[in-house]
């Protein structure tokens, strides 16, 4: 019997909640995203998590176990004529739906820009259809905010060291090819290792190692999986969780000012096929919340090599790169203006229902002046050093302090100018 030409991930996804393994804290026995599946009462929902999780896999799941019609869409190929159509006949076929509302699965749904996430809001407002969408991006910076009010958002994790050899033993046990061949899996260390989370890896590499060992028995062993990983681009998945484990190592290398681990780390996800935007992103979110204010020029390099790298691609972008990485790895560091919006929020969770004071509310008529509004309020341009002394919180929480000027030298410059200004305040 030939080896199929359908991959081995493909033949043993799972079709049902008994095949579905992993994801405990979502589809255990009591837990909320099964109870709503089990009950057919699922709104729109967002599945965010790496690949080889199982989001694609849960999204078919769904409809099954729901009856509901489903139509998927893949974000890297389709456009917003294809919502559109499908969209459309969702309309037009909806007296032969009755309760089972259609399931519209978008993979990768970060991909899709602003307008293209736009054209979904009315379906999923009115209840044309239940999204599922399926990220490996944050979607809280990915997913529109008035398309991710619309959705519940599921988080799913790496698969655990159990789940991963649950899947192994499923798949020799159901795959009608393994059951024709003699395999045994003696070691599973290194196919857990190389898999790092991802179903779909662990089974590529199963097969892999299978397919180049023909003579049976077959004993799988970490050393036969080892031979069968030759290419190192297979340790780095722009996707998997390596992509995870080296950006946080890149990430943490600039901050901790060592500007050779931060470049041999940028080195390891150029030579994997990192996305170079990525990167280039990362490296404006760092210079915001790790260097900061200590030197404010960070934010201007990393922004300009966001741009510059947009536009050049590799190989250039990866001097580019470098240069915004040594940069901000040898810069000051400061956390200052993170923290300081952090407490921000915190106080505003605890007294966002406090009034504006009155003398900065905007008095456009009459009726507002007279009322008291903008009184007492004095132009800072209007007095010695452009500064006059007022109270701009609510009278409740003025005295309150969010910005801790970090300890370097352009800080401690804004720090004796806080003190000169507030005096006790900031003393």
């Amino acid at each position: 019997m030939q080896a199929p030409q359908t991959p081995l991930a493909e033949r043993v996804r799972p079709k049902d909640l008994q095949g579905y393994i992993g994801q405990e804290h979502l589809m255990g026995k009591d837990a909320v995203l099964r109870k709503q599946i089990e009950s057919n009462l699922l709104s729109s929902i967002i599945l965010w998590g790496p690949p080889g999780t199982g989001k694609t896999t849960l999204a078919q799941i769904i409809a099954k176990e729901t009856g509901r019609p489903f139509y998927k869409l893949s974000a890297i190929n389709s456009g917003v004529k294809d919502i559109r159509n499908i969209l459309e006949k969702v309309k037009n076929q909806s007296g032969f739906f009755a309760h089972r509302t259609p399931i519209l699965f978008i993979d990768e749904i970060h991909r899709f820009n602003k307008s293209q996430q736009d054209s979904l809001l009315e379906a999923v407002e009115k209840g044309w259809v239940t999204l599922i969408g399926a990220t490996t991006e944050n979607p809280s910076f990915e997913v529109n905010k008035a398309l991710l009010s619309r959705c519940q958002v599921f988080t799913l994790k790496s698969l655990s060291e159990e789940a991963l050899k649950q899947i192994i033993d499923r798949t020799l046990k159901i795959d009608e090819w393994l059951k024709t061949k003699q395999i045994e899996v003696k070691e599973t260390g290194a196919l857990i290792h190389y898999s790092g989370g991802d179903a779909r890896k662990l089974l590529n590499l199963l097969e892999q190692s299978i397919l180049q060992n023909q003579a049976e028995p077959i004993v799988i062993t970490d050393e036969m999986v080892k031979e069968s990983v030759k290419n190192n681009a297979f340790l780095y998945d722009k996707k998997g969780e390596m992509h995870y484990d080296i950006i946080s190592a890149f990430i943490k290398s600039v901050r901790g000012s060592d500007p050779d681990a931060s470049v041999y780390w940028l080195a390891r996800m150029i030579a994997g096929g990192e996305d170079p935007v990525f990167i280039a992103r990362r490296l404006i979110i760092l210079a915001s919340e790790d260097i900061g204010l200590a030197n404010p020029n960070a934010l201007l390099i990393a922004n300009v090599a966001f741009d510059a790298v947009s536009k050049i691609g590799f190989p250039e972008a990866r001097i580019t790169l470098s240069e915004a990485t040594i940069y901000l790895a040898n810069s000051p560091k400061s956390n200052s203006a993170y923290m300081a919006i952090k407490k921000a929020e915190q106080l505003v969770k605890e007294t966002g229902n406090l009034p504006v004071p009155l003398m900065l509310r905007n008095a456009p008529t009459r009726l507002m002046k007279e009322q008291g509004y903008g009184q007492g309020y004095k132009y800072a341009h209007n007095y010695e050093g452009n500064f006059v002394k007022l109270d701009f919180m609510p009278e409740e929480i003025k005295e309150k302090i969010l910005y801790n000027p970090g300890n370097n030298p352009k800080e401690n410059q804004y720090k004796q100018e806080l003190i000169r200004k507030w005096k006790k305040k900031y003393e």
